[in-house]
Parts: structure tokens; C-alpha cells; sequence
């Protein structure tokens, strides 16, 4: 009974999310990417697209970090710095495991307007869905609170240009960047590993942006 009354709570919790963000028009969001290009394909980008200071976030949805980081820290710099035009953040998929990738083909595939709606939910119910019995089933009810039927959901996970484009991303910056952990800030072309606590994070943020003001 325990079981059933979590399992009710956390899909009406996240019905809920998904109806609030909807209703509002979804979170802020540009897109750097080439014209007529796939729109799942190209950079996610929270905030601004001529923001002064660039936010680069690398995590995985299985991450508790990413999700310490998404759900404690990122709301108040949304509000402060990425809502007002001073910051804008890119998220790239940094997949840990082959439930994180699952998890990232589908945010991508929900398409920009409902990306950052998605990573919010799996961030929020990481735990539930992570750990349910079967895990892909549980994403994919999530999917389906999102608007995303189950067939939709299954050709995500058939579409090799999506998981193709999700794994160079994690190649590249590995390779590229040196990066090795989640979350991976970098925060105008510095690395920044780990969960920075808000006050150093507000800090380092308001001298960039105080810096490129002059």
C-alpha cells in the first residue's frame, strides 16, 4: 500500500510540474545551432542567446550531484543571473551510464520548447525512476505525462542521429575539454568539476558579468 500511494503521489507530482511549466509557456530558452538544422541536435540553451557570461553544463541524469546542482543551486542562478539577460547556460549530455543516455534521448527528443522541463522532472523524481524495478518502463511514463506516447518514446530510442549526436557530445568533451566527472561547469572556458555551493557560484558570477560590463 506504501508502494501504491508513492507511485500515485510522484506521478501526480509530476503531472504537475509538466502542467505548471506548460501553462506558463515553458522555461526561457535560445538555440545556437545552424539554421534548418534538427533542433534536437544543436546546443540547449537556458537563458538569452547574447547573454555576456556562458554557463557549459555537463551532467547525467543519473547523477545525484546534477541533481543536488538542478534542484538546489540552478533556480536561484536562473532567477538572479539567466532570467535578467547576465548569464545564459548551455546543458550538454554527459550520459554516465546507459539509463542516464535512455534519459537524455528522451529530453531531446521532447524538443527544445520541453527540453528543460523534462531535465527538471528527471532531476526532481531521479530517485524514483532510477531505481524502479524497471526504469525504462518508468521514463517512459514520464514521457507519457510529458504529451510523449509510448510509440514516440520508442522511436526516440531507435533514432541513431539522437544517440549518435549524445555520445559525440560526451566523446568530445571528454576529449576535447578534458572532462571527466558530473556536473562539469564551465564557466566562461573554466572548468569548474563538482557542485560549486551558491554563494561562490553567485560570487564567480557576478564579477564575470561585472567584468564584461566595462
Amino acid at each position: 500500500m506504501k508502494y501504491i500511494q508513492r507511485f500515485v503521489s510522484a506521478h501526480a507530482l509530476i503531472a504537475a510540474i509538466f502542467a505548471l511549466v506548460l501553462a506558463a509557456g515553458g522555461p526561457v530558452w535560445a538555440q545556437d545551432g545552424k539554421p534548418g538544422a534538427d533542433p534536437r541536435l544543436q546546443d540547449m540553451v537556458l537563458g538569452k542567446a547574447d547573454a555576456p557570461v556562458t554557463i557549459i553544463e555537463y551532467a547525467s541524469m543519473t547523477c545525484p550531484h546534477c541533481a543536488h546542482f538542478d534542484q538546489e543551486v540552478l533556480p536561484a542562478i536562473k532567477t538572479e543571473f539567466i532570467d535578467t539577460g547576465k548569464v545564459k547556460l548551455i546543458f550538454r549530455d554527459f550520459p554516465l551510464d546507459q539509463l542516464a543516455f535512455v534519459g537524455s534521448i528522451m529530453a531531446r527528443c521532447a524538443g527544445p520548447e520541453k527540453y528543460f522541463t523534462y531535465v527538471d522532472v528527471l532531476f526532481a523524481q531521479q530517485v524514483e525512476w532510477a531505481t524502479a524495478k524497471d526504469p525504462v518502463a518508468a521514463l517512459k511514463q514520464i514521457g507519457r505525462l510529458g504529451g510523449m506516447t509510448s510509440e514516440q518514446f520508442d522511436a526516440c530510442l531507435k533514432d541513431k542521429a539522437l544517440g549518435d549526436y549524445i555520445l559525440q557530445s560526451r566523446l568530445d568533451a571528454n576529449q576535447k575539454l578534458g572532462v571527466n566527472s558530473t556536473p562539469t561547469l564551465i564557466i566562461d572556458g573554466k572548468a569548474e568539476p563538482g557542485v560549486p555551493s551558491l554563494d561562490d557560484l553567485r560570487t564567480k558570477l557576478n564579477a564575470l558579468v561585472k567584468a564584461k560590463s566595462k
